[in-house]
């Protein structure tokens, strides 16, 4: 009996970054040996005039988003041999997503749409679709050596074993699939109020917070490790706010891997700030896994 694949999706708009997007996912189609599926969304049917009977031309709009989606199609076409096919969805773009996402493997966006300027903080519809799809979520972004897997490493931010179980999962596959190395990276902190008068007592503290910190990383990792036995993999804790630490441990990576609870019957967005923060200035594209509670 043969396996239906879900597609990866990749949603496109006619930005420079989302045509980044689409290489990206090229890319990762071929990896993982994944259909690439792109996905335009475009309200010119809701908000075009009704075309006279005697017009020979089609709307504007009609035309620029079936344009947008060949340029995706035919750029994901020269870039590799895939099995590729492309959509314009009578969507707002949000909500085309989000739909899309409920059939595929995962979903990539680029990191601004079009009127975004370069190096400011993430596009709304990317990071929304982050937040909320059911699916994990690659938003890619960074410099062309780190889109490109120029540096050989996938990071991936490790809380509570219970909540990264998936975040972990999906990193393991990653680097399995790219032939590289995984760092594996949990952050702790001292609390705010602690004694700083006797340095022995804070160190010894110190101490036994990063020993906690490494147990729980094994703890987190173990069930991966068992079934990804050829993954170089290295353990890192560190002390610091968790997306300070994995934004520093992303500079020279391929590819940042964090989790989001998803929370049953909550209709908001579940993201988190770790997620929140990474996605907005993280060094290289960031994959936010949902795990569900």
């Amino acid at each position: 009996m043969t396996t239906v694949k879900l597609p990866l999706v990749v949603g496109v708009d006619g930005s420079g970054s989302s045509m980044e997007a689409v290489d990206w996912a090229v890319d990762e189609a071929a990896r993982l040996g994944l259909p690439l599926r792109i996905v335009h969304a475009s309200l010119w049917e809701r908000y075009e005039t009704r075309v006279p009977s005697f017009a020979t031309g089609r709307p504007a709009e009609e035309v620029l988003a079936g344009n947008i989606v060949a340029a995706g199609t035919e750029r994901a076409r020269l870039r590799r041999d895939l099995d590729v096919s492309g959509q314009v969805v009578p969507e707002e773009a949000v909500s085309a997503l989000l739909h899309a996402a409920r059939e595929a493997s995962a979903l990539v966006t680029g990191s601004r749409g079009r009127g975004g300027i370069v190096g400011m903080l993430l596009g709304s519809v990317s990071l929304t679709v982050a937040a909320r799809a059911d699916c994990p979520v690659i938003v890619v972004r960074g410099d062309k050596r780190n889109r490109q897997g120029g540096y050989g490493r996938v990071v991936v931010g490790v809380a509570e074993p219970t909540q990264s179980s998936a975040a972990v999962g999906f990193a393991f596959r990653e680097a399995e699939a790219r032939g590289c190395a995984l760092d594996a990276v949990r952050a702790w902190r001292r609390p705010a109020h602690e004694h700083v008068d006797h340095p022995l007592v804070v160190d010894e503290a110190a101490g036994v917070r990063e020993e906690r910190a490494s147990a729980l990383l094994s703890d987190a990792l173990s069930e991966a490790v068992r079934d990804h036995p050829g993954i170089d993999v290295t353990r890192r804790t560190r002390e610091g706010p968790a997306h300070q630490v994995l934004q520093e441990a992303a500079t020279q990576a391929d590819l940042l891997v964090v989790g989001a609870r998803r929370r049953h019957g909550h209709l908001g967005l579940q993201l988190g700030r770790v997620a929140h923060a990474l996605l907005h200035h993280a060094a290289c594209p960031v994959a936010v896994v949902p795990q569900r509670s």
